[in-house]
């Protein structure tokens, strides 16, 4: 028997199983079954056994001694190896492996030391920088290591990053701790909602694109203005940079420290006036709103500021939402003080103590004290909106003024408003520390060392975090066109490119591909898993052989695009 594929013009091929036979001396075929219907596989099966082969399944030749996920530790260790990671951090030695499994693991699984220790083993991570026998005191001594060479590679860092004359990018967060035995935590403004919490602040120092370069850790009561001098020492000293624009925001840089940094030769400085400012520039006719009603930002100057710059700006669209938040919130409060009213009419609410008491509690929900006139007695209560006041706050409402040391022929009066806007790409660094990507907080560490040894861990992860979002932004739902930022208008709300609102209503990419978020693509990634094989009836001892999951599309052109990733020197 054999079989036979004849071949059809309009159709797909027909696939025979015949015999050969003898009649009358001539070699004759008959057709025994169409086999037209079987994958080819299958008939390629068939073919092999009327050969004589014996087919044997694959399951009882081999097996599978282990698997681990393989495909997200490929592509962390794809963008260490395209940023020089390891060189960044020092020749190679066990410590450093120890610090580079674990930035690893911080951007893979963000977990405690000793639970980094356990879940990394069900990856190849360990496997893949010969740390598999490490445990958490291990992570420890490297915590340490690292720590003691977080200068010189800040240094390196600001080599790759920054450049003389160039714009730095500096604010300060806080996340809260565990216990109370770090000499760092202490109460302070609290920004991550955590009543009764201690905490630590840590400033983030980057490029003018948000990459961060060096990181620097505070006691947990520590003011935003007193942790700039330090940074602006570090930048002059550490980094050689003796000539620099500093951004900031308006409580950081304030007047004194703006006092301080004038006696800096080659320092300039971008910030923001606060309210209270803009309202005295507006009594005293310096800055007159009136202008407004041809453009959205101008510059002018005032002997209140002098050798700076001013530049106002309104946003309309700030304007209404301000406005309608205070609208509600004095809504709101009123609605709660006619509770109040309503419980002392009718009696249950008697006495000034007691009504101011429950009143007290109704103000300092909605924070409008400043807004009401209230009058309380014995078993009543009244108030009255302050409409001129309210009118007076409501005049600055959308309105801001960047205020700048930078000359007007190094930097446009445009560019001096995106400059200060782009702290924004700061605060996108501590939402990525702070959230499910790395989960900087809760700090479990009771020594200082270790805390920050920890924070700088946390860095270094966004560090590499941050180029493979750079990279994956074809992916992701992030917008490609980073170029129309530069023309855009730099007072008006940002705007999205075409094929970036495409991505979030479709949710799909023009390949037809969903999009994805930075770690459901690297749960996509992590399906990629590497497994241990070997031939069956051997001993334990046997000769192994490892395969990994062949990667889909959609997987190869996030490896291909991390691999666009270059290290700038």
């Amino acid at each position: 028997m054999h079989i036979d594929i004849v071949p059809n013009r309009t159709s797909t091929p027909a696939v025979l199983l015949r015999e050969s036979y003898r009649e009358e001396g001539k070699v004759k075929k008959r057709t025994l079954a169409n086999l037209t219907t079987l994958p080819m596989d299958q008939v390629e099966a068939i073919r092999r056994v009327l050969r004589g082969e014996k087919l044997v399944s694959p399951d009882e030749l081999f097996e599978q001694v282990s698997s681990r996920h393989h495909g997200h530790v490929r592509a962390v260790r794809l963008a260490m190896k395209q940023l020089g990671f390891e060189r960044l951090l020092s020749s190679a030695c066990r410590e450093r492996d120890l610090v580079v499994a674990m930035v690893a693991a911080r951007i893979v699984a963000p977990d405690s030391k000793l639970a980094t220790t356990r879940w990394w083993q069900t990856t190849t991570l360990p496997e893949e920088l010969g740390v598999a026998d490490a445990g958490e005191t291990d992570l420890y001594r490297a915590m340490d290591w690292l720590l003691s060479r977080q200068q010189k590679i800040e240094q390196r860092l600001a080599a790759r990053h920054l450049k003389s004359g160039g714009l730095v990018l500096y604010d300060l967060s806080s996340s809260y701790m565990e216990g109370t035995c770090c000499p760092l935590a202490a109460r302070g403004y609290n920004r991550d909602g955590k009543q009764g919490k201690l905490q630590i602040n840590y400033g983030l120092l980057t490029d003018a694109a948000g990459c961060p370069v060096a990181v620097s850790v505070f006691s947990g009561n520590t003011a935003d203005p007193k942790t700039l001098l330090p940074q602006v020492t570090k930048v002059r000293d550490e980094f050689g940079l003796t000539s620099l624009v500093l951004v900031g925001d308006r409580g950081m840089i304030a007047q004194r420290q703006i006092d301080a940094l004038k006696g800096y030769d080659g320092l300039s400085w971008i910030t923001a006036l606060k309210s209270g400012a803009i309202e005295k520039l507006i009594n005293s006719e310096s800055l007159q709103p009136g202008l407004f009603d041809e453009r959205n930002l101008f510059e002018f100057s005032s002997p209140d500021y002098p050798d700076e710059r001013l530049i106002a700006c309104r946003n309309p669209e700030l304007a209404r939402l301000r406005a309608h938040k205070r609208e509600s919130l004095l809504q709101a409060t009123e609605a709660e003080l006619h509770k109040v009213q309503q419980m002392a009419a009718k009696g249950k609410l008697i006495g000034k103590d007691k009504i101011g008491v429950r009143v007290g509690r109704v103000i300092n929900k909605y924070k409008m004290a400043k807004h009401l006139t209230l009058e309380i007695q014995e078993s009543s209560v009244s108030w009255q909106r302050k409409q001129e006041q309210i009118n007076a706050e409501a005049a600055l409402d959308g309105l801001y003024v960047i205020r700048t040391s930078v000359a007007k022929e190094r930097l446009s009066s445009d560019d001096a408003v995106r400059s200060y806007k782009s702290l924004s790409q700061v605060e996108r660094a501590f939402r990525s520390l702070k959230s499910i990507d790395l989960e900087v907080r809760p700090i479990w560490h009771r020594l200082e060392n270790r805390v920050r040894a920890h924070i700088f861990i946390c860095m270094l992860a966004y560090y590499v975090k941050w180029h493979m979002m750079e990279a994956w932004r074809p992916l992701l739902f992030a917008d490609e066109d980073q170029k129309q930022k530069e023309t855009h208008d730099p007072v008006a709300p940002a705007q999205r490119s075409p094929s970036a609102l495409q991505k979030t209503h479709s949710k799909r990419l023009s390949t037809g591909e969903v999009v994805h978020s930075f770690s459901t693509l690297m749960a996509s990634l992590s399906t990629i898993v590497r497994s241990v094989c070997r031939k069956k009836a051997t001993e334990e001892s046997g000769a192994t052989f490892t395969m990994d999951t062949i990667a889909t599309k959609e997987q190869q052109r996030a490896y291909d695009l991390v691999a666009t990733i270059r290290c700038r020197q």
